[in-house]
């Protein structure tokens, strides 16, 4: 019997995944094993003493805590690859600084990271919590206890590609909209973790032709409430309103909240901002890189709905070249724009000097000028 119910289970790897996933971000310990080798992985939001205290007592002076190298060079240690740190006393107060504080220095080596480190700093990335994982090595033999769950290190590292393999419609119907009455939203299953993305056709856009279409990352705070510090909800309406008045076109709104960061780390990198940071400034502090986001989902999605060749709506040269690479032709690439005021102007500058998008800005608007 045991044998039927897991042969229905279908992917495993998949399925011990998305089970780590929802026991890293309650807080408890995911167990990753390869090749003989064994170490638990702890998310470091909502440590306490108590916890910290019976994670030292399996520990036993060989926790580390394991930084990207972007938190790392916050911390005053510049390097180009993640490291780990040292913890032989797992104590919540230094973790919450080195993982988390903004004027932390870090008074220790960091070294380079062992076997599974890369592996439990995925699984934080894959769980939206800070991207800082203790990991405690598992001598080979020692009794593990039976409710731990396990994933396998290369199960980690091969999810989010395998998603982008497993695209599929889950459901669609007729959705009107303001302006657009003719609208289609189709529900993908697949491309990023356990969410669903939706491809919003607008019109009846010809797929023997190039379509005009828009990868939007979602926005909660811009797309729903209008806010002020970004660009994104104008981005929405404006495709959607010149898609309504030309041939039509497709949308493809994707679960990537906060470059991929998820909302909680996007908030907290807001907090940051209203501290004197720009946007690139808050998420490094963070532990985060430029973008953690990926469109080669968003690709699948084009090419299951028989698309071959677009007219992409972007101001981002990184979607462009994640279409082509996907195999789509790409003839023409559109801006994208939204309305330019004091909240959103360093934004804005921010996103063009840093990260290379295309955007033009009157230099009379940027910060410092008259």
């Amino acid at each position: 019997m045991m044998r039927l119910v897991m042969g229905l289970s279908g992917d495993v790897d998949r399925m011990t995944v998305e089970r780590a996933i929802a026991e890293f971000r309650q807080g408890r310990p995911v167990l990753i094993e390869e090749d003989g080798t064994a170490a638990l992985a702890i998310g470091v939001e909502d440590l306490d003493a108590q916890t910290c205290a019976r994670i030292d007592v399996v520990a036993r002076g060989r926790a580390r805590l394991v930084l990207t190298e972007k938190r790392l060079g916050r911390l005053g240690k510049e390097r180009a690859e993640p490291g780990a740190i040292a913890l032989p006393v797992v104590d919540a107060q230094r973790i919450e600084v080195l993982a988390r504080r903004i004027d932390a220095r870090l008074d220790a080596p960091a070294h380079p990271i062992a076997a599974l480190d890369a592996e439990g700093l995925e699984l934080a990335r894959l769980s939206f919590v800070t991207p800082a994982v203790v990991m405690i090595p598992l001598e080979a033999g020692i009794e593990r206890d039976g409710t731990l769950m396990r994933v396998s290190a290369g199960a980690v590292r091969g999810y989010r590609r395998a998603q982008a393999r497993d695209m599929r419609i889950a459901s669609r119907a007729p959705v009107p909209l303001e302006g657009a009455t003719e609208t289609e939203f189709v529900v993908f299953r697949g491309g990023e973790g356990m969410r669903d993305q939706v491809a919003v056709i607008v019109g009846k856009p010809d797929p023997s032709v190039p379509v005009l279409v828009r990868l939007h990352s979602a926005c909660l705070t811009g797309d729903l409430f209008g806010s002020l510090k970004c660009d994104c909800g104008d981005q929405l309406r404006g495709t959607v309103k010149a898609m309504s008045a030309s041939e039509g076109g497709i949308l493809l709104y994707l679960d990537q909240e906060g470059r991929g960061n998820g909302i909680a780390n996007k908030i907290r990198a807001y907090k940051l901002q209203a501290e004197g940071f720009d946007t690139y400034e808050a998420d490094e502090a963070l532990g985060f890189g430029l973008d953690q986001r990926r469109f080669d989902f968003a690709a699948a999605m084009l090419i299951a709905l028989g698309v071959r060749a677009v007219r992409v709506m972007t101001n981002n040269p990184e979607k462009i070249a994640a279409l082509e690479a996907a195999g789509l032709e790409v003839v023409a690439d559109l801006r994208s724009t939204g309305r330019r005021h004091p909240e959103n102007v360093r934004y804005l500058a921010a996103k063009r000097d840093k990260a290379g998008h295309l955007i033009e800005l009157d230099a009379a608007a940027l910060p410092g000028k008259d």
